[in-house]
């Protein structure tokens, strides 16, 4: 019962933090999932991913409800996400993971001084249009795809960024966009977490509800905030995961005797 409740209050921590700027929420539960309920780092990436199904679905249905989803961008990030998601899974499961989080740790902190500085930029990067925009995306979705499969996160801090630079999206728009680009994504990269063992299936029951309502307040406080300081918001939060990433280290090495 403990367990449930534990489960249900970081499904509503990483929903709320997810709906408010357009991610999945895995920065919040990967590290929940390991410092409280003591998951190894595979399956807490695992389960991550599965729950970013449930993030997604709620997120999406907010943001669509207020008329926040582009269809077509949408489309050009599912279709390769969803293709390179399984390879991500089959990934995290056969290497450890500490190099490839700090090179996509400094991967995005360069991704947000890109966003932060974006009305100095709007001239020279949001001009793609047609058919460059969508292949832009497609590329993006790709790369999303199989980031999601290993970090076991929505994939939300490269979409979001390449929505609005690219694809001239608001900030809104390319949060329910990335929301709901989630659902399919996340469940390509969990199918093949679970078929390898790396889905603790059992807290699913209180991290999916959870994880529900959370997106959902999450999604319709962030339709009170203005484009500018939600953008602000989500640039900090992603800096913090970049940072977070870029500081890994690997495990230390035990001696022969002591294995």
């Amino acid at each position: 019962m403990r367990t449930h409740g534990i489960s249900f209050s970081i499904g509503v921590a990483a929903g709320v933090f997810g709906g408010l700027i357009g991610l999945g929420g895995g920065i919040i539960m990967i590290p929940l999932l390991v410092g409280l309920l003591n998951l190894d780092q595979r399956r807490a990436h695992g389960t991550s991913l599965a729950v970013l199904v449930f993030t997604g679905i709620s997120g999406a249905v907010t943001y669509g409800w207020h008329g926040q989803i582009d269809w077509t961008a949408a489309a050009a990030l599912a279709v390769p996400a969803v293709c390179t998601a399984a390879a991500g899974a089959r990934l995290a499961h056969r290497l450890p993971g500490w190099k490839l989080k700090r090179v996509f740790g400094a991967f995005l902190i360069f991704v947000s001084a890109l966003l932060l500085f974006k009305p100095f930029l709007a001239g020279q990067i949001g001009l793609l249009s047609g058919y460059a925009s969508v292949a832009a995306l497609m590329v993006t979705g790709a790369v999303t795809g199989y980031l999601s499969g290993l970090m076991g996160v929505g994939g939300g801090t490269l979409m979001v960024p390449a929505m609005i630079l690219l694809a001239g999206l608001t900030q809104h728009a390319a949060q329910g966009t990335s929301l709901l680009v989630m659902i399919p994504t996340g469940l390509a990269g969990a199918i093949e977490h679970y078929r390898l063992g790396n889905v603790a299936g059992g807290l699913l029951f209180g991290m999916a509800p959870g994880i529900l309502l959370g997106a959902f307040l999450g999604g319709n406080i962030a339709q009170f905030i203005a484009d500018d300081p939600l953008r602000w918001i989500f640039v900090l939060a992603t800096i913090f995961m970049g940072w977070r990433y870029i500081k890994a280290t690997a495990p230390p090495v035990l001696p022969a005797a002591a294995k």
